[in-house]
């Protein structure tokens, strides 16, 4: 059963980051230099791509493919401390063979990314990104969780400075890809260490919040 949870959550994040880098590939290609259509093209994939893996993947590991998310799922008691190293590690290699996958697909080298995300701006932009995401995951019905969660990437991806990774797991595995989704591996630790500071904010909020009453 763990092995499966595992199985799940590694398939989940790599299937993710697949569709996150592949989409992405594929939108510079096509978008003829409009970064703004590539954009587009790439924030329909990771939309409808995110909710089918949250539908499809939920009842068996929780479909968190997020380092965050676990954490939180962790300290909440809905997932056990001794899981949570086994899941950090499965969504960051997952994470890493999907974006290997979305360039192998394309004649891509495997190689780092050379895209530079970096500033106060691009900063604050996953605080908020990520903190807005854990509120959706803490406060949404559970029915609606995967179209909720879904949605908010998609509206993320353009109200948000860094184009909302909200994912240390992604952020770890855009890296590896020299792409329209990449990210220096230089940049990544101030992304990841934005995205706790977000996870974090995002828990208080719903504290303040009081019960969810949905």
């Amino acid at each position: 059963m763990i092995r499966q949870r595992l199985f799940s959550e590694f398939l989940a994040t790599s299937l993710l980051l697949t569709t996150v880098v592949g989409s992405g590939i594929m939108a510079e290609r096509l978008a003829d230099g409009n970064e703004a259509v590539a954009l587009m093209a790439n924030t329909l994939a990771t939309v409808g791509g995110l909710y089918i893996l949250i539908e499809l993947f939920g009842s068996l590991s929780g479909a968190h493919m997020n380092p965050a998310v676990s954490t939180v799922m962790a300290i909440r008691g809905e997932l056990s401390w001794a899981l949570l190293p086994a899941y950090i590690v499965v969504q960051l290699v997952g994470a890493a063979c999907g974006a290997w996958l979305a360039n192998a697909m394309f004649d891509l080298p495997i190689e780092f990314s050379a895209k530079a995300r970096a500033g106060q701006g691009q900063w604050l932009g996953e605080i908020v990104a990520t903190a807005g995401l854990l509120l959706v995951v803490l406060r949404a019905p559970p029915s609606r969780v995967a179209a909720m969660v879904a949605a908010y990437i998609g509206a993320a991806y353009w109200f948000t400075s860094s184009t909302s990774f909200a994912n240390p797991a992604a952020a770890f595995g855009r890296m590896f890809s020299d792409s329209f989704a990449g990210i220096a591996p230089c940049d990544v630790p101030a992304f990841i260490a934005a995205q706790a500071l977000g996870a974090t904010l995002g828990v208080t909020i719903n504290k303040l919040l009081g019960a969810n009453q949905i």
